[in-house]
């Protein structure tokens, strides 16, 4: 995933954007970057790897090496950026939130019809920041380039770009998959992923660009490019798990959507009857938390955590490259409250199952420590597609999910045409579904929230949603 922060003002800039990109780590854990530009037209830049270390300490007293009153960050979950381009627009920076999935097609083509070049990186992958600015760079003005580029690009693209001059241009991917914030204040326009970014340094929000719209701004106001198009597919999983609890998207707040969302799921397991008896009712921490507490609301049944992640020691960015140090750290962060999990019957909420493996490996935790008995709910449907429009909840194939798993083993290709009917907990191929992945999982029961749940807890037209992972329809 990853997000971007930047920020054009009448003083020093690069102080609140450091502040601004840390408040986008939840987002990315591979590279940060920051880029400002001084009054006179120098750019500075710094780029630092992040997987074993935070944000703020790779990029403290950054004061100290950068200045400007024009600046830009990013979180990235894979290539390096801001880029420094110089071209026929001059020099400037570039960074892009989204996933350009015909990247080797368009490097192809490119190679094949302009002789151009591009820098490789480990694994021959060319970083998809250069690719978009080389696509910017066939057209004759920056509003051109961009447009020509989400034409371009299958996948989703939204741009953050900083001048020489100190003006930014901002654009929304074309379908709106992912926001891009505009934030105000006195001296100063900023552009956000989130919207609590900003708000925490003095902005007020002025706008959310709609899809496709491409502005220019500098601290005295706004030039919008291109006013983009009225159709919107944002990414529904936003709310159900990548989101920060106090994000809000297309005016509907994340933790609002998540507590209404358990509400939800425990509604239609009271109407089908098939609500457990337990002790408590517990969220699979930090997303699957809030489910929970709407969960437990709704059911009457009594909240509680059994396990605390232990983060002040692990941060969420710390990932090790070995797989038996992740497992390893995985489990220490996981400390057990005995009370709470000793001879009970626990039911768990999580924001969603993926491949599955890090979820067992709580559950077997949970029985380790003395559970009783151990239901899981997920609070979005069974994940049946890899994204091809961003760059989470994907994988290098379909066959990686769960879900597409477990339907492969019990009906081999025949099952994949009735994906829809295992997704179903009502007919006999989603009962036997739900059935194989508890014996896989060692769930004492398993449900998941249904696609009309999770769309009547955001609360928007369906038609605006995007939920491809889920139903496969674009």
């Amino acid at each position: 995933m990853g997000g971007i922060f930047g920020i054009t003002a009448k003083r020093d800039a690069v102080q609140d954007v450091f502040f601004g990109v840390d408040y986008h780590t939840h987002l990315g854990k591979a590279r940060a970057g920051m880029a400002a530009v001084s009054k006179d037209g120098f750019f500075q830049r710094e780029i630092h790897n992040i997987e074993n270390s935070p944000f703020r300490t790779k990029f403290d007293n950054i004061t100290a090496r950068l200045e400007g009153n024009a600046c830009i960050g990013c979180i990235s979950d894979a290539d390096p950026q801001p880029l420094l381009m110089r071209s026929k627009f001059g020099t400037y920076a570039i960074a892009m939130v989204g996933m350009i999935s015909n990247s080797d097609e368009i490097v192809e083509k490119y190679l094949n019809n302009n002789y151009g070049v591009f820098q490789s990186m480990s694994g021959n992958t060319v970083n998809c920041t250069e690719i978009l600015a080389a696509l910017i760079e066939e057209k004759e003005t920056l509003q051109e380039g961009i447009r020509f580029a989400q034409e371009m690009i299958k996948g989703a693209a939204c741009i953050l770009i900083l001048k020489e001059d100190g003006a930014l241009v901002a654009a929304r991917d074309k379908a709106g998959r992912l926001p891009v914030l505009i934030g105000k204040r006195e001296d100063a326009f900023c552009v956000s992923f989130e919207c609590f970014a900003y708000k925490k340094l003095g902005f007020d929000s002025y706008k959310e660009l709609r899809s496709g719209e491409i502005v220019e701004l500098t601290p005295d106001g706004e030039t919008i490019l291109f006013e983009g198009y009225k159709e919107t597919k944002i990414c529904a999983f936003l709310w159900t798990y990548y989101g920060y609890p106090t994000a809000t998207y297309e005016g509907v707040n994340v933790e609002i959507m998540r507590t209404e969302n358990g509400k939800i799921m425990a509604q239609n397991e009271i109407e089908n009857n098939t609500m457990p008896k337990v002790d408590y009712v517990c969220g699979v921490p930090d997303s699957g938390t809030p489910h929970a507490i709407g969960y437990s609301i709704e059911s009457k049944m009594p909240f509680a955590r059994p396990f605390i992640k232990y983060t002040p020691a692990w941060a969420r960015s710390f990932t090790p490259t070995n797989q038996e140090e992740r497992n390893k750290v995985a489990k220490m962060k996981q400390i057990p409250v005995e009370e709470l999990i000793k001879d009970k019957d626990l039911l768990f909420v999580d924001d969603s199952i993926v491949r599955g493996t890090q979820l067992s490996e709580t559950v077997d935790f949970l029985y380790h420590n003395g559970a009783k008995s151990v239901h899981m709910r997920s609070a979005c449907p069974p994940l049946m597609y890899s994204c091809k429009y961003l760059n989470f909840s994907r994988n290098n194939s379909d066959m990686d999910l769960l879900g597409r798993k477990i339907i492969y083993e019990l009906e081999g290709d025949e099952g994949l045409k009735h994906i829809e009917e295992y997704c179903d907990s009502k007919t006999e191929r989603g009962k036997k579904f739900r059935r194989a992945i508890c014996e896989k999982l060692h769930f004492a029961s398993l449900e998941f929230q249904s696609l009309e749940g999770v769309i009547k807890a955001i609360g928007i037209e369906p038609c605006k949603l995007c939920t491809y992972c889920w139903n496969g329809k674009e």
